[in-house]
């Protein structure tokens, strides 16, 4: 599916749907300051206001499959992608800071440390990159 499905945490009630990406979804993240993220297959992550689920930025980078998003305690979108690549993203412009080098396969997984300084990533040969 290519649709992002907006659910109301406290009631259950469908709120809405978000449409942009034109490859099924493989990944979402939601900021403190409920800014929505969505990963999708085409290779780009879309951003969307937690107010009105409006589109607020496309980021492009990635040259293949978003896999997984991460968001540290900075703000700092990661990506991590079928391209053998962690990207690093600013939370409020969605610019661009730097692609973490070294990944030899694809990358399928995120996790931030509870300090916010630490970050892994694990690839599709089961290799965990300590960043």
């Amino acid at each position: 599916d290519t649709t992002v499905r907006v659910w109301s945490i406290a009631d259950g009630t469908f709120l809405s749907t978000l449409e942009g990406h034109t490859d099924y979804i493989t990944s979402l993240a939601v900021d403190v300051d409920g800014t929505m993220y969505s990963g999708s297959v085409d290779a780009t992550i879309r951003a969307w206001s937690g107010e009105d689920g409006t589109l607020l930025r496309t980021l492009l980078g990635h040259t293949a499959s978003v896999r997984c998003l991460a968001i540290g305690a900075d703000g700092t979108l990661f990506s991590g992608s079928w391209d053998k690549t962690v990207r690093l993203w600013c939370g409020v412009t969605g610019a661009p800071r730097y692609t973490l080098p070294g990944m030899q396969f694809a990358v399928r997984a995120l996790a931030i440390g509870a300090d916010g300084k630490l970050y892994t990533s694990l690839s599709t040969d089961g290799a965990i990159a300590v960043w």
